[in-house]
C-alpha cells in the first residue's frame, strides 16, 4: 500500500468547502476542491504534507495533516475535516464474457440523486484507482459508478481502444449501476472524457440513458483530429501560404503511416523532418501522433507504433451518432487543446443544435485536455488548476439536463471562431 492511500476519500470542512484527496504520482497525494484549486502534496519528517501549486512542483503554502487512519481527520490550512461518508458497492460484471470490476458510489443519505456512469478514455491505468470524480460528484450530491476498461486495472480482458467494443462495456456498466442503484437513480447517465467522448454517445444509442455529457472530447475522426492538431500547431506560428503548406506536408506524412498501421510511408516522414527541423518550432508540433512520428527513428516506430491505435477505427466518424442521438448532451471543451483540437468539433456541435438536436456546448477559453488552465515555461504548458466552474458544470447537468448559472469563464453555446474573433 502506498503512503497516504488511507487518506484518499472526500472530506468536509468546518467552514463547508469539500477537498478531495487521491493518489498520486510517487507515492504522494493530489488535493481537489469543487472551485478547481488543486495542489501536490509530499509528506514531510513530522508526519506532515506541504502542498504545491497545480501542477508546478512550487510551493503554494498549504499545509495539510491527517490523525490516524481509524479517527479519520484533517486539518487542511487550518480548517479542520472529517471524511463524508459515501456509500460504496464494489461489484464484478459481465461483457461479451469479459469480467470488468466496478465501484457504485452514493451520496449520504436515502433520497434520491442522478448517477453518472465515468467512461475511461485510452489511458492504461485503473479508473478505479485514479478517477477522482467517483468521490467528487457524490460529495456534491450526484452518484458515480467507476469501472476498469477491459485490460486495466483490476478488470479481465485484452486491452483495446475498439470503440464499438468499449460502448459495449459501457452499456454493461450502466446497466449495472442501475441495478446496484434501484429506485434512487432518478437520472442516469455517461461522463466520457477525451477517447471516452467517442465511446459514449455510441453507447448511448444503444441503452435508455437520460443525458451524455462529453468532456475534451471530439466530433471528428481521430485522423481529422490529428491533422486539425498540426494545423493550429504549424499556422500558428507560420504564416500565410507558407504555414499552410507546410502543416499539409506534416499531417500528409503523418497519416500516411499511421494508416499504414506504422510500417510504410517513411520517406515522406523523413523529409518533413529534413525540410523544417532545423526550424525554431519544429518541436512545438504535437498531436496525438506526430510529436511521437517526429521524434522516433523509423525501426522503433515500425515495432512501437502499432500498439497506440490497438484497435481504432482510425477514420471513425462520430456525426452519424450525433446526428441521431436524441439525449441531453453536454458537450465541454478546452480552447486552447492542442490534443483535441476543438475548432472542427465546435462548429460541427453548433451545426447539430441549430438543427434541433439536443446538443449544449461549454468552451473554456484558456483550458487545455483534461480541462485544466496553465502557465508556460521555457516554452512548455504546465498546468496549474482545473478550469473554475467546470466541476460544477458537470454537476449541474446530470442533475437537471441543463446549466442553470455562470460557470466561471465558461463560454455557452459559442463556436471557437466565435469566441476568438
Amino acid at each position: 500500500m502506498a503512503t497516504g492511500d488511507c487518506h484518499v476519500g472526500t472530506y468536509r470542512l468546518a467552514d463547508g468547502r469539500v477537498v478531495d484527496f487521491g493518489p498520486s504520482e510517487n507515492a504522494t497525494l493530489r488535493w481537489r476542491m469543487i472551485d478547481g484549486q488543486t495542489g501536490a502534496l509530499a509528506l514531510q519528517p513530522d508526519g506532515s504534507w506541504r502542498s504545491t501549486f497545480g501542477w508546478t512542483g512550487r510551493a503554494d503554502g498549504k499545509r495539510v495533516t491527517f490523525s490516524a487512519c481509524a479517527k479519520g481527520r484533517v486539518d487542511f490550512v487550518g480548517v479542520s475535516g472529517k471524511p463524508i461518508s459515501l456509500q460504496v458497492t464494489e461489484t464484478t460484471f459481465k461483457s461479451g464474457g469479459v469480467a470488468l470490476v466496478g465501484r457504485l458510489l452514493l451520496p449520504p443519505g436515502r433520497s434520491s440523486f442522478p448517477l453518472v456512469v465515468l467512461v475511461h478514455g485510452a489511458e492504461h491505468n485503473s479508473a478505479l484507482e485514479l478517477n477522482f470524480l467517483q468521490r467528487l460528484l457524490p460529495a456534491e450530491g450526484v452518484g458515480a459508478f467507476v469501472y476498469d476498461k477491459r485490460g486495466t486495472g483490476r478488470s479481465g480482458g485484452k486491452y483495446t481502444q475498439d470503440y464499438p467494443t468499449l460502448a459495449a462495456d459501457a452499456v454493461a456498466a450502466l446497466n449495472e449501476a442501475r441495478r446496484l442503484a434501484g429506485p434512487r437513480a432518478e437520472r442516469i447517465g455517461y461522463q466520457g472524457g477525451s477517447q471516452g467522448g467517442w465511446v459514449a454517445p455510441l453507447a448511448a444509442k444503444n441503452v435508455r440513458v437520460d443525458f451524455v455529457i462529453v468532456s475534451f472530447g471530439l466530433a471528428v475522426s481521430p485522423l481529422a483530429e490529428e491533422r486539425e492538431s498540426i494545423e493550429h500547431d504549424v499556422r500558428s506560428r507560420v504564416p500565410g501560404k507558407e504555414g499552410a503548406k507546410a502543416a499539409d506536408e506534416f499531417a500528409d506524412a503523418i497519416e500516411a503511416v499511421v494508416t499504414s498501421n506504422f510500417q510504410e510511408g517513411f520517406d515522406g516522414l523523413d523529409a518533413v523532418r529534413q525540410r523544417y527541423g532545423g526550424e525554431p518550432w519544429f518541436k512545438q508540433v504535437g498531436g496525438e501522433f506526430a510529436r511521437f512520428l517526429l521524434d522516433t527513428p523509423d525501426a522503433e516506430i515500425r515495432k512501437a507504433g502499432p500498439p497506440l491505435i490497438a484497435g481504432v477505427n482510425v477514420n471513425y466518424d462520430p456525426m452519424p451518432v450525433l446526428k441521431t442521438l436524441d439525449v441531453p448532451q453536454l458537450w465541454v471543451l478546452g480552447g486552447k487543446d492542442r490534443d483535441a483540437a476543438p475548432y472542427e468539433t465546435s462548429r460541427r456541435l453548433m451545426k447539430l443544435r441549430s438543427a434541433g438536436r439536443p446538443v449544449t456546448l461549454a468552451i473554456y477559453p484558456n483550458a487545455e485536455h483534461g480541462m485544466t488552465e496553465f502557465e508556460v515555461k521555457n516554452g512548455e504548458r504546465i498546468s496549474t488548476r482545473y478550469a473554475a466552474g467546470y466541476f460544477r458544470l458537470l454537476r449541474d447537468f446530470a442533475s437537471y439536463g441543463r446549466l442553470r448559472s455562470k460557470y466561471g469563464h465558461a463560454e455557452i453555446n459559442k463556436t471557437v471562431r466565435d469566441i476568438n474573433s
